[in-house]
């Protein structure tokens, strides 16, 4: 009998990343909007304090396991922006072509070596809404911002986040190396090393 975890977002992207990685576990990943949990407001200031703010919200309406991220993109050039308002950079209801477009604006005539990036991504996993220790996982992806746009996979920042070793951008990458790589791919693989130890315990 598989065990049912809520995943605090409505991004399918996610919610196919994060099964795909959580099957083994015979653990079934559901989103929220599937028991109509709406959003709830990211107060928090930090990536961490945002994660378990979702994840709080999930489990305390669903009654189940909840699993949240909060992920974004820091530019050094820009003190760290957008950060923990990557989705909302160009207002609340952007697509990510406008972030994307408003982030490159900010960029213009910025030479290559100022133009460093990484995404960040904050896992946070509670067994229940009142879980005083909730387990928090962190991945980082390092790498720079294009001028243009380049490659048709993934979402958000993928096709202006330039990845050296690869030679490519994140949206060029294909589904299986983007997530040995990426932030959300490491901070996963903490998360399920960290439930192997649990339930192996």
């Amino acid at each position: 009998m598989k065990q049912k975890w809520v995943l605090a977002t409505g991004n399918q992207g996610k919610v196919k990343e994060m099964s795909e990685l959580l099957n083994s576990f015979s653990i079934e990943v559901l989103p929220q909007s599937q028991f109509n949990v709406p959003d709830v407001p990211e107060t928090g200031t930090t990536f961490i304090e945002n994660a378990i703010i979702k994840a709080r919200h999930a489990s305390k309406l669903t009654g189940l396991p909840a699993i949240a991220d909060d992920s974004g993109l820091e530019v050094d050039f820009l003190n760290g922006q957008p950060g923990i308002y990557s989705a909302r950079y160009a207002g609340e209801t952007a697509t990510d072509q406008d972030n994307i477009d408003k982030l490159l604006n900010k960029l213009e005539g910025i030479n290559p070596e100022q133009r460093k990036a990484r995404f960040q991504c904050v896992l946070v996993y509670l067994r229940h809404a009142l879980d005083p220790t909730p387990i928090i996982c962190q991945g980082t992806w390092e790498g720079s911002i294009t001028e243009s746009v380049e490659g048709k996979n993934g979402f958000g920042y993928d096709p202006v986040f330039w990845v050296e070793s690869e030679q490519s951008t994140s949206a060029q990458l294909d589904k299986q190396r983007k997530s040995e790589l990426s932030h959300r791919g490491k901070a996963l693989t903490q998360l399920v090393n960290l439930l192997k130890e649990q339930l192996s315990a």
